[in-house]
């Protein structure tokens, strides 16, 4: 006599299949928020580097220019200055005649304001140092933020070397 066993095969019923789908879509649904999230910090954070470089890019062309060329500013590197730093209360200068000079470009996102400053309000040959300044600004999801450098440079009649 031959037995057979009877093994009832049975499938996934239709509310079992619609409580799979749900989990997933919540948990798919969760992972596209969280890169969101990331995708946008990591915005904010090049936003950030990028005023951090430009800042620091303006900072080392001023300590490398010969004193002379203080307020010019090559920013093409083609050997021709675009801007001349001015000392008059317009555009980026706060007030006239205080012997801060300022100058100011837009770029990428990023408001890059830099200054020299002399103790003494004239021509900067007389000078003894200046302090130069970067801050590049940018506007992040918490509000505008500021990156500040500052470097002081003394002026080659004075210190010895020409």
């Amino acid at each position: 006599m031959i037995l057979r066993s009877c093994i009832a095969e049975t499938g996934a019923t239709f509310s079992e299949v619609l409580v799979a789908l749900l989990v997933t879509s919540v948990g798919v649904v969760g992972t596209m928020g969280a890169f969101e999230a990331a995708d946008k910090s990591l915005g904010q954070d090049a936003l950030a580097a990028r005023a951090l470089a430009m800042a620091e890019s303006r900072l080392e062309s001023k300590r490398a220019v010969p004193w002379e060329q203080l307020l010019l500013d090559d920013l093409d590197h083609d050997g021709v200055p675009e801007v001349v730093m001015r000392d008059d209360g317009t555009g980026a200068d706060r007030s006239a005649g205080d012997g801060i000079y300022s100058a100011m470009l837009e770029a990428d996102g990023v408001k890059l304001v830099w200054t020299v400053a002399s103790h003494h309000p004239g021509n900067l040959s007389s000078a003894g140092a200046v302090v130069i300044e970067a801050r590049g600004r940018y506007v992040s999801r918490t509000g505008e933020r500021e990156v500040r450098l500052a470097t002081l440079r003394a002026n080659p009649a004075f210190a010895g070397t020409h």
